[in-house]
Parts: C-alpha cells; sequence; structure tokens
C-alpha cells in the first residue's frame, strides 16, 4: 500500500482548486485563439494536453494574478509555440527562417499583417493589445527587442540544425534567447504595470534572461529523448557530463539567477513570478512536456 504523506506535505486542496479553475478559463482562451487562426495551430503536436499545460504553467506561476492578468502571458507563449513550430519545422530554408523573422518584427513596429498570415494576423493583435497599456511607451521598445533576440536565436539554431554545426555549451546557452521567456515576460509586464512608474529595466531583463538559461537546461533536460527523436538541438551532447553535468550546470545557474532576482526589491511581483515559472519547470520536465505527438 502506498503510504500518504503527511498533511502539510502539498500545498492545500483548496488554493490548488482554485488556481486550477484560473488555469481552466485560460485554456478555453487558448483553444478561441487556436481555433481564430487555424493556419497556426493545426499540426498534430497542438493537442489538447498543450493547451491545458501550458495554461496550468501560467496559473500555477502566478496564482495571484487571476486569469485576466496571466491573459497576456498565456496568448504571447502560445504565439510562441506556433513560430517555433513554424520554423523548427514547416521552415525548408534559411531564406524561409529570414522571412518570417522579418514580417514578425515588421509588424511588431506597427506594419500591418500579411494576407492570409495566421502568425503575423495573431502578432498584430496582440501588438495591438499591448500598445493600449500605459506602460508601452517605455517598455515597448523592450518587447519589440526582445523579439528580435528571439528570433535572431531562433535563425541561429535553424542553421546550426541545418549545417548540422555542434555549438559548444556556452554558445549554446548563450542563444538562450530562442526559448522565448523573456520576450513573453515583456509582454506580461506590459500587461500587468497598470500604469505604474517604470524603473530598474535593465536589471530586471538581466534576471529574466538568467532564468530564461535555467529553464532552457530543465526544458533540455526533460525532452532529451524528444528533441533526438524530432532532431533538435539538445544541451545533453554539448557537456563532457552528459545528463549530470546539465544538471550541476542548471543548479548552478539557478543559484544565480536567484541571486540577481533577490536585488530586484522594485519587482516583487515579477520576481516572484520568474522563480516560479523556473521552479514549476524544475518539476514538470522531469515528468512531462508540453507538445503532443508528431
Amino acid at each position: 500500500m502506498t503510504a500518504v504523506p503527511a498533511r502539510d506535505a502539498w500545498p492545500p486542496a483548496a488554493e490548488c482548486g482554485a488556481i486550477c479553475a484560473g488555469a481552466g478559463r485560460a485554456q478555453r482562451d487558448m483553444r478561441e485563439w487556436a481555433a481564430a487562426y487555424p493556419g497556426l495551430f493545426s499540426a498534430k503536436p497542438f493537442d489538447a494536453a498543450l493547451y491545458s499545460t501550458l495554461s496550468l504553467a501560467m496559473a500555477f506561476s502566478g496564482p495571484w494574478l487571476g486569469a485576466d492578468r496571466l491573459r497576456m502571458a498565456n496568448k504571447v507563449t502560445l504565439w510562441a509555440f506556433g513560430l517555433d513550430w513554424l520554423v523548427d519545422y514547416v521552415a525548408t530554408s534559411r531564406e524561409e527562417v529570414e522571412d518570417i523573422a522579418r514580417r514578425c518584427a515588421d509588424v511588431a513596429a506597427g506594419a500591418p499583417p500579411s494576407s492570409g498570415d495566421d502568425l503575423t494576423r495573431m502578432l498584430a493583435g496582440i501588438r495591438d493589445e499591448l500598445s493600449a497599456s500605459p506602460a508601452y511607451g517605455v517598455l515597448g521598445p523592450v518587447w519589440r527587442d526582445e523579439l528580435r533576440r528571439m528570433l535572431d536565436g531562433m535563425l541561429t539554431e535553424w542553421r546550426w540544425k541545418s549545417e548540422k554545426a555542434r555549438p559548444t555549451l556556452e554558445e549554446y546557452l548563450a542563444n538562450a534567447d530562442n526559448l522565448g521567456f523573456s520576450f513573453v515576460l515583456a509582454a506580461h509586464w506590459i500587461h500587468v504595470a497598470d500604469g505604474a512608474a517604470i524603473s530598474g529595466v535593465e536589471p530586471l531583463r538581466e534576471a529574466s534572461r538568467a532564468v530564461q538559461r535555467v529553464i532552457r537546461l530543465l526544458n533540455d533536460l526533460g525532452t532529451y529523448e524528444r528533441d533526438v527523436a524530432w532532431g533538435d538541438l539538445n544541451a545533453i551532447p554539448l557537456d563532457p557530463g552528459g545528463h549530470a553535468g546539465i544538471e550541476r550546470r542548471a543548479t548552478e545557474l539557478a543559484a544565480h539567477a536567484r541571486e540577481l532576482l533577490a536585488t530586484l526589491d522594485a519587482h516583487p511581483e515579477l520576481t516572484r513570478y520568474m522563480e516560479r515559472q523556473m521552479d514549476f519547470c524544475a518539476g514538470f520536465y522531469q515528468v512531462g512536456d508540453y507538445w503532443g505527438t508528431l
């Protein structure tokens, strides 16, 4: 018989229930967005579990925020998954990837979306929502820069894969912007700022990139077999210590990220949100993955 854990060994069930209810609302939003942009989310890996686990990741990372305040993080995360799919698994040439990046950068800067292009149509809607926020004047350039960093990172990884190149682990970590965590965080920050004075932008961005590197490695530890099957790059073969070496590096990077987060006194909500995202991923990737099967 399995031993029953102590009463205080797990979070209160009522609290978990409220968080999951918020995640349920977010999942319905995601399904509506996916239906509105079928050209972006019709592939088989965009299954029901992807929407469910993404919404749960956001809900447990910011349980005090609720579905409404997490709405932009959910929407931008889903869009980034669509972008990742197009770049990594649909594009067949460097020219295609560069064209995707150009179209996205143009729309983020204010251009109209391409006709019939669900990727830029959804991005244009995100841009318009963000530009209505009082914080957009200060943080809009940050969001566009994080988009550029993510697109550049995706192009670099596409080039490595197409050329069968083997970057060093340091080069791989330096390219962690392709994960998109900092891009999503910038959009979330604009959405929740509520007109408050914006300060400490660069220290927060530094901390965000530190958390992003940790999540990059946690992702790789949890998805190694899928990455091999799908032909994706993964950090584990890049470290002489293999799986154990990447675990040690992730632990070291997480400690550094927590040190940076501890200095961000002006951003208690964002700091806690980032730390919980990191901790959620540490648990999630031990047993699961967001993507469905090919």
